[in-house]
């Protein structure tokens, strides 16, 4: 099955007003790429003053609570999200994983809220160094997706984030034939879940993608197109893997 591929770049703690005119740069040069879908995923601050200098450009957040309303200090509900203006989320990124200790059941109460909301939702999954240096690599991607997969509401606008986090800044490569071999795993996985709506589902790749190795990673089979951390910081750096994607597509 054909997927249209997918591009988002995720600006992590980065960004302030001073940044939207790049924002603005990226959303009129991605206009000349309509057979590719992408976006950014700025800071919470960020929201409503993007969606508001690039009307019609998808603009998301980082993470969002599960819950529409309560008292979580600090937190964000997909309706909150929805106001500002947001269509789409990430959720599950290994950096909230790690450092904010989200368990596969949280984050899979989260991507269910956003997909109920009617948010693309990014669900991100991947495996640590220690992970695949034993050879557990794909057992262990593959519980953690089982684990964290929305359950309970209909997946469409579901897609998935496979980062390997050791070759996240690290200076370790991921080589395309661990991506294939990964990427052809979670698509049995997402069968085995799904049944035929699994087809529709587009897996991303998100592993330090940069200009120069975008072409070669969305050559491979099943990998719908990419999350892309700090190349997509700059239109200069962003724009050439839309144009990889718009050429694989």
């Amino acid at each position: 099955m054909a997927r249209r591929k997918l591009v988002v770049g995720n600006w992590k703690m980065h960004g302030v007003g001073s940044d939207l005119a790049e924002i603005e740069t990226i959303a009129a040069s991605a206009k000349g790429y309509p057979q590719v879908d992408s976006g950014l995923c700025v800071p919470a601050t960020l929201i409503e003053r993007a969606v508001r200098a690039v009307p019609g450009f998808p603009i998301g957040a980082q993470d969002v609570h599960f819950a529409d309303k309560g008292a979580h200090t600090g937190c964000l509900s997909t309706p909150m999200l929805v106001d500002a203006g947001a269509t789409m989320v990430i959720v599950g990124h290994s950096e909230r994983r790690e450092a904010q200790n989200e368990s596969d059941s949280e984050v899979r109460r989260k991507a269910e809220a956003a997909l109920r909301a009617g948010l693309l939702t990014i669900l991100c999954i991947g495996e640590s160094l220690e992970v695949r240096e034993a050879g557990q690599a794909l057992p262990t991607v593959d519980q953690q997706l089982d684990a964290s997969l929305p359950r309970d509401c209909p997946v469409e606008g579901l897609a998935i984030a496979y980062e390997p986090i050791w070759a996240i800044g690290t200076g370790k490569t991921a080589t395309i034939e661990d991506i294939s071999e990964m990427h052809s795993a979670l698509r049995r996985r997402l069968r085995s879940a799904y049944g035929d709506a699994a087809d529709g589902i587009r897996i991303l790749y998100g592993g330090s993608v940069k200009p120069a190795n975008a072409a070669e990673i969305f050559s491979v089979l099943d990998v719908d197109g990419a999350l892309v951390g700090g190349a997509s910081l700059k239109a200069a750096d962003f724009l050439p893997i839309i144009e990889a994607a718009a050429l694989k597509g």
